[in-house]
């Protein structure tokens, strides 16, 4: 089913301790991917390197993704290993909570959201694909969107409008690169049971949300199930994942 990935491949998540993207690097360390996770929280980081070692080889590697030094090490961990298979743009914030409306929507969280949510997967894309395009195998980006880039909810639309400006960037990425082996794959989890979602809404009943390691095990199915240079595709109503 996801024969796509192989040991000696070599993949980056950024915003791998905790959430979707340790589930996401768990899923590719069980297959014999070499990962390389990132995290804000260097304690929270090494123990989720701690955990997930257990299983396979895994860097973790301190940083924000809004720090461009930062993004340039991760790929450098990348072209130490002689390839880049898979670049899985997860790490993202909310901006402030509770949730502002827009017209309650300053100017500095915007920009905060948009520095990390948008700016900082375009220079690490632009980065990554130095390397991705180098080989003849497929090589995939994911970036991670949500659907309150397509819905109106209230008091989403700071970061809404940052996801709507991922996935536009990632239809132009996809078009630019048709000629080469690089595909690009933006993937919707839907409400997860992750501290982002417990910010967002408190109060929502966990029983109702979607375990992360789900998700992560649905975006394997769909990266190797991917057949156009661009897909979107909605990780919870994936079947058979």
């Amino acid at each position: 089913m996801d024969t796509w990935f192989e040991a000696g491949h070599v993949a980056v998540v950024t915003g791998g301790s905790r959430g979707l993207g340790k589930e996401i690097a768990r899923e590719l360390i069980s297959r014999g991917v070499y990962t390389i996770i990132d995290g804000r929280d260097a304690a929270a980081l090494n123990a989720a390197v701690a955990e997930l070692q257990t299983g396979g080889a895994v860097l973790g590697i301190a940083g924000d993704v809004a720090d461009k030094e930062h993004a340039h090490a991760l790929i450098a961990a990348a072209r130490e290993r002689g390839r880049l298979d898979l670049l899985v743009n997860n790490a993202s914030t909310l901006g402030a909570v509770p949730l502002p409306r827009i017209d309650e929507l300053s100017e500095s969280t915007f920009d905060e959201i948009f520095s990390v949510n948008v700016f900082a997967p375009i220079h690490l894309m632009q980065h990554a694909l130095q390397l991705m395009r180098r080989g003849h195998d497929p090589a995939t980006i994911v970036n991670i969107t949500s659907d309150a880039g397509v819905e109106p909810y209230a008091g989403w639309g700071g970061y809404g409008a940052s996801k709507a400006a991922l996935e536009h960037v990632s239809r132009v990425l996809a078009a630019e690169l048709q000629d080469t082996p690089v595909r690009v794959l933006v993937a919707d989890p839907g409400d997860m049971n992750t501290q982002m979602h417990r910010d967002a809404i408190p109060d929502a009943d966990p029983s109702d949300l979607r375990d992360p390691a789900d998700s992560a095990r649905a975006l394997l199915v769909a990266v190797a199930r991917m057949k156009a240079p661009f897909e979107r595709v909605r990780l919870a109503g994936l079947v058979n994942a």
